[in-house]
């Protein structure tokens, strides 16, 4: 099917720079607010109308999703909704305001949760700090059906977790199978919503992190053969 042309002024703003993304841009590729500005003259907007269309479906990454990216650039990851075809389109569900982005920050203790690291705290080893936002997590629920729920993950996390999908029935079924002390331990776990690692667990975790070579070295003291 023919795509309209993006230089149409009827279309509106926020058309044109889905068609622009389509057909100019190209997914999977790298634009500017530079670009945008010169793609769309005049329009002080245009920036904004190209965030818009994240609530019909597009993705768009910044270098809070992509560390790889600059902090003027983003990246036209995937289309969504054809917001073109007037009236065919709504604005997905999943698209949260500041009022419910706030809210899932404040329940998730605005900290990581897959990494647990806190807004403006530097990443291990280097001077980057990371940036918490709002991820959406696949879940699959004990129905056998699934579902998208948001939850916060710094920028590292959101890049390597896109894939991710957390099984609550299998989660549901380990906690039913705990007696006694273990089932104790766990609630008081949750009802923190913290852990406190031992010394041993916390070597134990760097120790999965090292190359081969490295985990050899590991071994060697521990008077252990190579693996």
């Amino acid at each position: 099917m023919t795509l309209p042309s993006w230089q149409d002024e009827k279309l509106g703003t926020m058309r044109r720079a889905a068609l622009w993304l389509l057909t100019v841009v190209g997914e999977g590729e790298v634009f500017t607010k530079e670009q945008i500005k010169n793609a769309f003259p005049g329009k002080s907007q245009a920036d904004r109308r190209v965030r818009e269309l994240r609530a019909y479906g597009w993705k768009i990454d910044t270098h809070r999703e992509d560390a790889q990216l600059g902090q003027h650039e983003q990246r036209f990851v995937a289309q969504g909704q054809p917001v073109w075809e007037s009236g065919k389109t709504t604005k997905a569900s999943s698209a949260l305001n500041e009022t419910q982005r706030r809210k899932v920050l404040t329940r998730d203790g605005n900290r990581c949760r897959s990494c647990g690291i806190t807004p403006g705290q530097q990443y291990a080893d280097t001077f980057e700090t990371a940036q918490i936002d709002i991820a959406r997590r696949k879940v699959k629920l004990p129905n056998g059906t699934s579902a998208v729920q948001p939850v916060a993950e710094c920028n590292r996390c959101r890049v390597g977790g896109r894939s991710l999908e957390a099984d609550l029935s299998v989660v549901l079924e380990d906690v039913s199978k705990l007696g006694g002390l273990h089932l104790q331990t766990l609630t008081g776990w949750v009802a923190a919503d913290e852990r406190e690692f031992s010394v041993v667990e916390r070597i134990w975790a760097d120790f999965r992190t090292l190359p081969a070579d490295s985990r050899d070295e590991v071994r060697k003291v521990l008077g252990l053969p190579p693996a």
